[in-house]
């Protein structure tokens, strides 16, 4: 199926062109630089241990910043942007506790969780659950589903990243010309890559390239390094953006009146006809008299000039109509951005869709609970699930496997105190400001329904150019861009190591030397990253849909059999297994039923609308504790070690090779 652009051209900023060019380059340059240095150090350390752990000895501030940096993914900067956008100021009800999500997890599991790895030198999460429960096959079922949701992820990051570097570059005469090129080379039949357009797949190669090699030369100092700078350019990026927002719309109590005045656009189906043989990226530009639309499908003509269906089931191209009078003035005044397409044309409207977000055809959706829902008459954020969402990000975070990696490379107690209020803070100064910047966005550009994942970067565009300073787009859009990449070399580091630690020297290859698991760690996260990359090149359409689905799912997972394995004395191996697998299957049943139901993969199943990740959450526990007190209790030797022992290597105590 043909891929087209997401990002039209106008989106391009020549003025900035050069100067995101220079941003890029200099930003790739400094992070190949700390891979270098990473590299060094690797000679006279333990491979493993400094290649996956960086001989866990990260102070507070590095601790801190690739914490935070790695939880916030390309989901922060591009698919909760373009959540605001579509549903407006109850988005801070719905991020809400993140900012309490860095005590749960690193309070509860932290200075255990480190205790433990360094008392049997574990380097993985898979590594600690096989030691508990001496389970060689517990080891590896966790390290097959650690892999799998970590690739899924991975998928909707390299999307992004992809996206965002499409933006960075613009219209830069040499990316251009390397586009145009690309596109020349690459025949429409081509396997995995035809078809697709060449300025996404050139970014995703770009963006795979340089991703994987400083991950896979670096290894973890590497990761945390660059960590540290992007989460830095993170925050940046938003202190910035946030008072142009404000200033541009007027003030934030011109944009909360306006904001309560605007009525959500109608979703419409068109029938239309234009030039043979042609094609259109989603996001053209339609006027019929006094009425305005926009596609929100790609459109390509057959030689009758009739648009042509992928499914041959579709019969119409979606899409909005605007319908709020102050968006209808923000289209059609003097200056705007906005160009109508003069070839295409609506030959008729499917009048039985032209309704508005149910029940949210009235001024003030944008700025009350629980904010217009194109599909839900009950609206985004019912009570129910806000409190759901509430659980998912201050709970089930602590579930997530990156974030335990993280835990067990901490030197001492107090780095972790420390860091457990710098990130608290580090999120606060992130999250909010985005929820106002990205409600200002609903006045600045309208019409961004139809493609609003990509909203950020043409957020930076717009808000740098309407101040002439194009030059500052570099920067603004090095944030979401620094995300991605700060989560994208987390995963693919934890990833290998699952591969090369918990499947391939405890259960292939225990005599492997440290040359050949030096070679294996490489080779795996550059195989990892290629074929993430292919897999890629025909990405989800929902990327933060997809990044729920992945942290829900690895909460439901590992949340409570790690939690059981570190507190409670009595938690034995067929519990953590049945623990495991209950979580998995629930979460994944209520999504598998959303999906037969006919409401695809961004709307599972939701009993009495409580969001799968509590159910799979407390199923898990339940289960486990109930499979842990039918079966034998582990054995004398095992709780002694885990729980009686002397604290003599724990987080309190000096950092090992």
């Amino acid at each position: 199926m043909l891929i087209f652009n997401e990002l039209p051209e106008v989106l391009t900023f020549a003025a900035a062109g050069s100067g995101a060019l220079v941003t890029f380059v200099l930003y790739t340059l400094a992070v190949f630089g700390l891979a270098a240095i990473s590299s060094h150090l690797l000679k006279n350390r333990a491979f493993l241990s400094e290649y996956f752990l960086g001989s866990r000895s990260l102070g507070v501030w590095a601790l801190a910043l690739t914490f935070a940096a790695t939880s916030a993914s390309g989901g922060s900067f591009t698919g909760f942007p373009s959540l605001i956008y579509t549903h407006g100021w109850v988005l801070a009800l719905w991020i809400g506790s993140y900012m309490i999500f860095p005590i749960c997890t690193m309070g509860l599991l932290g200075k255990r969780i480190n205790q433990v790895a360094r008392k049997t030198g574990a380097i993985t999460v898979p590594d600690i659950l096989r030691d508990r429960f001496q389970s060689p096959s517990f080891s590896v079922l966790a390290s097959s589903l650690l892999i799998f949701f970590t690739c899924v992820n991975l998928v909707g990051q390299f999307k992004a990243g992809s996206m965002i570097l499409q933006t960075l570059l613009g219209d830069n005469s040499f990316y251009v010309s390397l586009r145009d090129g690309l596109g020349g080379m690459v025949p429409p039949g081509a396997p995995i890559i035809g078809g697709v357009d060449p300025g996404y797949l050139l970014c995703l190669v770009t963006f795979g390239i340089a991703v994987i090699i400083y991950t896979t030369w670096g290894g973890f100092h590497a990761v945390v390094w660059t960590d540290v700078m992007q989460g830095v350019v993170m925050v940046l990026g938003v202190v910035i953006m946030l008072p142009l927002a404000i200033y541009q719309v007027g003030g934030m109590q011109t944009a909360t009146e306006e904001l309560a005045a605007m009525v959500p656009p109608h979703r419409v189906e068109l029938t239309l006809k234009g030039p043979a043989g042609s094609s259109y990226p989603k996001g053209v530009w339609l006027n019929q008299g006094e009425r305005i639309f926009r596609t929100g499908d790609p459109v390509v003509l057959d030689k009758s000039g009739d648009v042509v269906f992928a499914d041959p089931k579709t019969k119409f191209v979606g899409g909005i109509e605007i319908v709020d009078k102050g968006d209808l003035g923000r289209v059609l005044a003097e200056g705007s951005d906005v160009e109508f397409s003069s070839e295409l044309q609506i030959v008729s409207i499917n009048s039985s869709v032209m309704a508005a977000y149910p029940g949210d055809d009235q001024p003030g959706s944008f700025v009350t609970a629980p904010g217009p829902h194109a599909e839900d008459d009950l609206g985004f954020l019912p009570m129910s699930l806000a409190f759901s969402m509430f659980f998912y990000w201050a709970i089930s975070g602590t579930g997530q496997p990156s974030s335990m990696v993280r835990l067990m490379a901490f030197k001492d107690t107090r780095t972790l105190r420390f860091s457990i209020a710098t990130v608290a803070v580090y999120f606060s100064l992130i999250y909010f400001p985005l929820v106002v910047i990205f409600c200002c966005s609903r006045l600045l550009i309208p019409g961004m329904e139809v493609e609003s994942d990509r909203i950020m970067p043409q957020m930076a565009v717009t808000l740098t150019e309407n101040i002439g300073a194009g030059w500052l787009a570099g920067l603004l859009v090095a944030a979401p861009f620094a995300a991605v990449m700060s989560t994208v070399d987390s995963f693919l580091l934890m990833i290998s190591s699952s591969i090369v630690r918990d499947v391939y020297q405890r259960n292939i290859n225990p005599q492997a030397t440290s040359r050949q698991l030096q070679r294996m760690s490489y080779l795996c996260t550059m195989l990892v990253g290629v074929g993430v990359v292919l897999v890629a090149t025909n990405p989800p359409e929902y990327l933060q849909y997809l990044i729920v689905y992945v942290g829900s799912g690895l909460a439901a997972c590992f949340l409570a059999p790690v939690s059981l394995a570190l507190y409670w004395k009595r938690m034995n191996g067929q519990g953590a297994i049945g623990s495991m697998v209950c979580g998995f299957l629930s979460h994944l049943s209520l999504y598998m039923g959303g999906w037969l139901a006919g409401d695809g993969f961004t709307k599972p199943l939701r009993p009495f609308s409580i969001d799968p990740v509590v159910i799979g959450i407390v199923t898990s526990f339940v289960a486990g504790i109930v499979i842990a007190l039918a079966t034998d209790p582990p054995s004398h030797s095992i709780v002694a070690k885990y729980f009686f022992q002397k604290k003599t290597d724990a987080a309190d105590s000096k950092p090992t090779a």
